[in-house]
Order: C-alpha cells, then sequence, then structure tokens
C-alpha cells in the first residue's frame, strides 16, 4: 500500500473494535472510505461502533466475537469473505490488562490474558493470512498488510504487570517471525507492529469483559490493586489520544513501517536493556529516571 487513498473501497478487519484504538481504526478507516468489519466481545460497544460507522456512510459486517477462541475468528473469516470477498487490512487489536506481582497472577489469569492478547493475535494470523495470500496470487495489483498490536510492554519489562509483558513480548516475535515469513513468500502482503505506550483507552477496566468461567475465587492481592492503580493513573495520564495512535497506524501502513511507535523516547529503555543484554549485565532499572515511582511502589506493597 503507497498510500491511504488506496485504501478506498477495500475491507478492513479490526478485532476489539468496539472501544480504544479499535473504534479509532474504525473511525479512520471510515473517514478513508473503506469497508469495515468489527468484531469485539462487548456486544453493547460493537452495537455502537456499527451504528456510528454506518451513520457516517460505511458498509459495515459487525461480527461479536471473543478473539481468544479459535472457531469464532474462523467464523468472523468466513463471514467476511462472504459478505465482501476480500481482505485487505487486518488489525489484531483486541486486548486486556494485567496486574500485579507475577507469581501472584492465577491460572485464569493467565489463561484469560494470553487467550486474548496472545491467542487472538495468533488465531487472527492463521485465519485471514492464507485468505490475503491467496488474493494476491489471483491479483498481482491486490495489496494487503496485517497490524499486531503490541505495547512497549513488548519490549520492556515493567514490573507489577508480568502476564501482560509475557504475552506482548511474544506478539513482537511473532509478529517479526510473520514479517519475515512473508518476505520469503509475497511482496503484496505486508505487516506491522504497532507498540503504544501510556494512552488513554479502556484497557484499564477490560475486566469488565472478562468471561465468568475465568475469574479468579479469591480476592484481589494488594500488589494486584495497588499496580493495577497506578497502570489505571497512567494510562489515563497519558498526552496522545486513541485517535493520534490510529493516524500513525495507518501512516506507517502507507509507508510500509514494521516498527510503530507512538512514543520514541519509551526507546531509550529498549536500548538500556539491549546493552545490558549484549553486555552480559542485569536488566536496567525500569524506575531509573523515576526512581521517586519505585519508592512509591515499595512503600505501597510493605503497607
Amino acid at each position: 500500500m503507497t498510500d491511504n487513498h488506496t485504501l478506498r473501497s477495500k475491507t478492513v478487519v479490526i478485532t476489539g473494535a468496539g472501544s480504544g484504538f479499535g473504534l479509532e481504526f474504525a473511525r479512520m478507516g471510515a473517514r478513508l472510505g473503506m469497508k469495515l468489519v468489527l468484531a469485539d466481545i462487548q456486544a453493547d460497544a460493537l452495537e455502537a461502533a456499527r451504528a456510528e460507522m454506518e451513520g457516517a456512510g460505511a458498509e459495515v459486517l459487525a461480527q461479536r466475537t471473543d478473539v481468544s477462541r479459535g472457531e469464532q475468528i474462523e467464523a468472523l473469516a468466513a463471514a467476511t469473505m462472504q459478505r465482501f470477498g476480500a481482505v485487505h487490512l487486518l488489525f489484531n487489536n483486541a486486548g486486556v490488562g494485567a496486574s500485579g506481582l507475577i507469581w501472584e497472577s492465577s491460572v485464569a489469569d493467565w489463561n484469560w490474558n494470553l487467550g486474548v492478547n496472545l491467542w487472538g493475535v495468533i488465531h487472527g494470523v492463521r485465519a485471514f493470512t492464507p485468505l490475503m495470500l491467496a488474493a494476491a496470487e489471483k491479483d498481482p495489483d491486490y495489496r494487503g498488510h496485517i497490524v499486531n498490536v503490541a505495547s512497549m510492554a513488548g519490549l520492556v519489562n515493567a514490573p507489577g504487570m508480568g502476564v501482560y509483558n509475557v504475552a506482548k513480548h511474544a506478539v513482537v516475535s511473532l509478529s517479526e517471525t510473520l514479517y519475515h515469513d512473508l518476505s520469503l513468500v509475497t511482496e503484496q502482503l505486508h505487516c506491522s507492529v504497532l507498540c503504544p505506550y501510556f494512552v488513554p483507552t479502556g484497557i484499564a477496566q477490560s475486566e469488565r469483559n472478562r468471561p465468568a468461567d475465568l475469574s479468579n475465587a479469591a480476592p484481589m492481592t494488594r500488589s494486584q490493586k495497588v499496580t493495577g492503580a497506578m497502570a489505571l493513573k497512567a494510562v489515563e495520564s497519558g498526552r496522545m489520544t486513541a485517535a493520534q495512535i490510529a493516524e500513525l497506524a495507518f501512516k506507517g501502513i502507507a509507508e510500509e513501517r514494521f516498527y510503530l511507535f507512538s512514543h520514541p523516547k519509551a526507546l531509550g529503555q529498549v536500548h538500556e536493556g539491549a546493552e545490558a543484554l549484549v553486555g552480559l549485565r542485569n536488566p536496567p532499572d525500569p524506575f531509573g529516571e523515576r526512581p521517586e515511582l519505585r519508592t512509591q511502589l515499595e512503600t505501597a506493597l510493605k503497607e
């Protein structure tokens, strides 16, 4: 895709389309004249997104989808092909948050978070990539792009969010491998990994969509409450908006860039970590530039 004008009348599939980044991806797609396939587990949010996009004049297929269930992603792919006949742009975007000291995360915590944040991307890649490659094989003018939404947490390891870190690191690895694999077989389909930092979205309240069978019988631990509150504050204080992230993503797609970062200054932590790795040194202090946060967290955990 050389510019966003080529996206008019093309089909975009967006998971987690009912809020946050997904909703802004949908709004951007509608403004560009794209056909929209919207998926979300939250039915009322999905319906609101559908109504808004249709009100903006877009053709919309909205389908309630639990991205952790492979059969539901496959059903989404089948419905997309039946309705629109092709997929040109895919956002594997659905995500949920996690907090607390890593050993306090329950099996249910791991299953829910990895199910959405990692398996959701895996299922999306497995279901849609073959369809996009088949379209490329049939049409030499076809161009497609896959965007996997990870996080800066996929590149650094802040304490108190271990389950989330693990999932997002895996998404970065998956995406880099997808990039190399695609390069072996086609020049018509590209991919990117989007790594936002703290941006005001609904991810800090993602418990609202947690399945009952993956809920915890035990109450939240002190560390889960403390780090969850700190994460919420960081997310809500983010200066960059979800709409700006969508603009950044579509610009990156047009330029066929792989790494899409919202906060380049945060890459300093990545650089420090890489230097420690190749220098065989211990991981650097994630609070190196803001030691007061470490003090605040340590104090809260000991209360």
